[in-house]
């Protein structure tokens, strides 16, 4: 089946580098243990979602691209140095539409691709987009981090980049309120326009992440023969996959309903995002039940769990302990390490526990607000404006709890400075 993702892959203005090479090995290195990931995904698939040969090829190649437009800037960063360029490349985003003459090329055309709307974007859309997800509050920040990262650490290619720029030890309590804060911006009303915190946020990700890939292609330890490119293009869709198709399945598997209108919307807003994050265009998706077919295929590619899986898996499995609570901090740490190992038991299965190196758990918490999500979520559809007052709410909520997850209080950008997010990304 060739889906469009792989049709879309000689249209992506890709550069060609490494097409020549062999595949790196980790593609389809463990295919018995990469079914047993998809195994409950496959279940949700109609059709046949299996890649043929010129789609798993294709899927290969991807190992071996990054992100042209922002590694020429990082290259330029490096040449110029990295203090004054970042200074410049701060002021250029803040300027698009009026850049100085004097502009640098990769500069200039870093901006000039990424300050300008895509034809597809549908305004209305964003907007619904982040509205849906405003409505899951707090729920909604606990599946993705426990179907979207926790889950994700299975496939131990991806784990390399943490492992090996030192990032493991900077911490799992400091790496989720990072991205939290960078989710939460980028699900504001407005947030994804061009200057707004959204918007800012994710393109200072993009440049460190060829910052990254940078690093580690000059730092002498990377095996390009087995994992390919650091942060490349195969990578970075699951990232993006992440956030949205497996989001929307983490939801409605807990019992929270969405409307098919509400769910587009959702992918729509991340496909923008992943846009903007530099994913090729032909391996973004426009509707739901493409993106779990590209999500089934990119698992099919990923190597399986190793030791980075089970660090990665402990150390975010105490997470909980470590957030600022306002009072009962002891209880509360452990009850919330309690519901997110239920939570993760419930997406990964009793396999994807042991692959995580976490302890068997029933999966008791999802079970319990199952139905209490199904009917809570279709009264908000059924009374009228309730779609709208519950995201508020479910904002507000969200809100609230950054500053738990943060350990500190919330970041300046929610009340008009520089975010905690922002700080580290310069």
């Amino acid at each position: 089946m060739m889906t469009v993702q792989q049709t879309k892959a000689n249209d992506t203005g890709a550069h060609p580098a490494g097409l020549n090479k062999p595949l790196p090995s980790r593609h389809g290195a463990d295919m018995l243990e990469a079914r047993q990931m998809a195994s409950r995904l496959r279940l949700l698939i109609t059709g046949n979602p299996e890649p043929d040969e010129a789609s798993w090829q294709a899927m290969g190649e991807a190992l071996w691209r990054g992100d042209k437009l922002a590694d020429d800037l990082v290259a330029w960063m490096h040449e110029l140095g990295m203090a004054r360029a970042w200074g410049l490349f701060e002021r250029a985003m803040q300027s698009a539409s009026a850049l100085p003459p004097e502009t640098p090329a990769p500069l200039r055309r870093f901006i000039g691709a990424t300050h300008g709307w895509p034809d597809w974007v549908n305004a209305e859309e964003l907007t619904l987009g982040a509205r849906v997800l405003q409505s899951t509050g707090l729920h909604g920040m606990m599946v993705l981090r426990d179907a979207g990262l926790m889950a994700g650490y299975q496939a131990s290619a991806i784990n390399q980049t943490l492992i090996m720029t030192g990032s493991l030890h900077k911490g799992a309590q400091r790496r989720v309120a990072e991205t939290t804060t960078w989710w939460l911006a980028c699900t504001e009303d407005g947030g994804m326009e061009p200057g707004a915190p959204g918007f800012t946020m994710t393109l200072r990700v993009r440049v460190m992440h060829a910052l990254v890939r940078h690093q580690l292609q000059h730092g002498g330890k990377w095996d390009e023969s087995k994992l390919g490119l650091p942060v490349n293009q195969l990578d970075m869709q699951a990232t993006y996959l992440a956030f949205s198709v497996v989001q929307l399945l983490a939801l409605k598997t807990t019992g929270v309903w969405l409307t098919g209108k509400e769910s587009q919307a959702v992918m729509h807003l991340w496909r923008y995002i992943g846009w903007l994050m530099g994913v090729e265009p032909g391996l973004l998706s426009d509707e739901e039940q493409q993106g779990r077919v590209a999500l089934y295929q990119n698992v099919l590619s990923q190597a399986g769990a190793d030791e980075s899986s089970v660090m990665l898996g402990r150390a975010l499995m105490d997470e909980p302990l470590q957030r600022h609570y306002a009072n009962l901090p002891g209880l509360r740490g452990r009850l919330n390490k309690a519901r997110h190992l239920s939570l993760v038991s419930w997406f990964v299965g009793t396999s994807g526990m042991r692959a995580l190196g976490l302890p068997a758990t029933v999966p008791w918490y999802p079970l319990l607000m199952m139905v209490p999500l199904a009917l809570r979520t279709t009264l908000i559809h059924l009374l009228p404006g309730g779609v709208s007052a519950w995201a508020k709410r479910g904002r507000d909520v969200q809100r609230r709890y950054l500053p738990v997850l943060l350990g500190e209080r919330p970041p300046q950008h929610l009340t008009g400075g520089t975010s905690h997010h922002e700080k580290q990304a310069r």
